[in-house]
């Protein structure tokens, strides 16, 4: 129903990619937004980095970045090959100055990953250590100097922050800007890691134009989980010239299970809570020329008071400034939930929005006072079905379809932690 205005923001708009011409209740041209950070300066780039550079010096344990290489990204992992096979048992990575780099090896033992991004235009020694296939010690070690700033980097947002607390459907979702290349898309993923306590297996999906990626479990979360998560992008190389801008980083819960039920048919909504039902509420959805999309659906935003204006629509009949109480935003083509008091009259019989979950003004301050971030709705039987990339939409595929975005093997039930 129109623009959404923003005052004090504390995040950085990123635009999307591609365009939404959906109809809404909001405005049509909301922007994604971010945790904060900002793309790096501009500075000389170094000579491009050479993957897959391995040493060949005679040594009991051979090292890669190889022993002397030059310009290697800051977001090198440090792997060894063992003649004969065998094990790595430990890493040290240290700068010039002494300075130790803390790190973690992969679970599957294919590299270690600095906890951090390494520093431009510096030299690291590393020291591998590890058990060969007769259980002798093998030791090597390899000095190289990471890449100077490159002057092209893309930007990148992660939707999570610290120490908040989110819905059962709240999916890590990442914003790279332009999108990524679909030949790099894989090495990315490597570099995006997500733990969950209790642990629960899960998958990335891409949107088609890699604009953005979504995390997510076979089913909601977990009520009490903790989401740790790296978006360790700083320094990776792109096909397209460019580089990774900055690692992200959040460690967030999960709250209660609550969720809300729309039905067309009833024209009502019906709100669960940990599996009960708490309150079934009256609703009016879009009207036959602007359906309300169906499909899952997640809280991205809450507003007490907005306003929606539509005023430079070119449909003139659709042109209109409303102050609106109690808005949820649920796509970004302007669907919310929002009070509603001028259709309390036909809610629970009749269609009339531009595309919102109409409530009351009573029932739209409960559900207000009651919903987080990533609290999942999921709208039945409209005319309009629910477009991929129009919110947060990770749950609007089944999982055999959500898994087949993954550009990485996905096991059957979904993937463990990377490291």
């Amino acid at each position: 129903m129109g623009r959404f205005t923003r005052v004090g923001a504390k995040v950085g708009a990123l635009a999307l990619a591609a365009s939404l011409a959906l109809t809404g209740c909001g405005d049509g041209e909301k922007k994604a937004e971010f945790v904060g950070g900002t793309t790096a300066p501009s500075a000389d780039a170094s000579q491009a980095p050479e993957p897959g550079d391995t040493s060949a010096p005679a040594a009991s344990l051979t090292v890669t970045p190889a022993d002397g290489a030059k310009s290697r990204p800051v977001s090198t992992e440090i792997s060894a090959k063992i003649p004969g096979g065998g094990k790595v048992s430990s890493v040290t990575l240290a700068s010039a100055d002494g300075k130790q780099v803390e790190g973690t090896m992969r679970l599957d033992g294919s590299s270690w990953v600095p906890s951090t991004p390494l520093k431009y235009g510096t030299s690291y020694t590393a020291t591998v250590t590890g058990t060969g296939a007769g259980g002798e010690t093998r030791q090597g070690t390899s000095t190289f100097t990471t890449m100077a700033k490159p002057k092209s980097m893309i930007s990148s947002g992660l939707y999570l922050f610290d120490d908040r607390t989110y819905g059962v459907a709240m999916p890590v979702v990442v914003e790279f800007h332009p999108g990524i290349p679909e030949k790099d898309r894989a090495a990315v993923q490597k570099r995006m890691f997500v733990k969950t306590d209790p642990p629960q297996p899960g998958a990335w999906h891409w949107v088609y134009n890699g604009t953005q990626a979504y995390y997510r479990a076979p089913e909601y979360w977990k009520p009490g989980t903790t989401l740790d998560v790296r978006i360790a992008l700083a320094g990776v190389p792109l096909s397209n010239g460019r580089y990774g801008n900055v690692d992200r980083s959040a460690t967030a819960k999960i709250g209660r299970a609550f969720e809300m039920k729309v039905d067309n048919a009833t024209k009502k909504m019906t709100v669960l809570q940990d599996g009960q039902v708490v309150r079934t509420i009256p609703v009016s959805l879009g009207k036959k020329s602007t359906p309300s999309s169906s499909g899952t659906m997640v809280v991205m935003e809450k507003k007490e008071k907005t306003v929606f204006d539509t005023m430079d629509s070119p449909d003139p009949e659709n042109r209109y400034r409303v102050d609106i109480d109690f808005a949820q935003r649920l796509t970004w083509g302007g669907e919310y939930i929002h009070a509603a008091p001028w259709s309390e009259g036909v809610q629970g019989r009749q269609n009339v929005s531009h595309g919102c979950v109409n409530v009351s003004m009573a029932m739209g301050r409960w559900l207000f006072a009651q919903t987080k971030i990533g609290d999942p709705i999921t709208v039945t039987g409209t005319s309009r079905k629910l477009t991929a990339g129009n919110g947060w939409t990770a749950w609007s595929l089944s999982w055999s379809e959500f898994v087949k975005g993954s550009a990485l093997p996905v096991p059957e039930g979904g993937s463990g932690p990377l490291i």
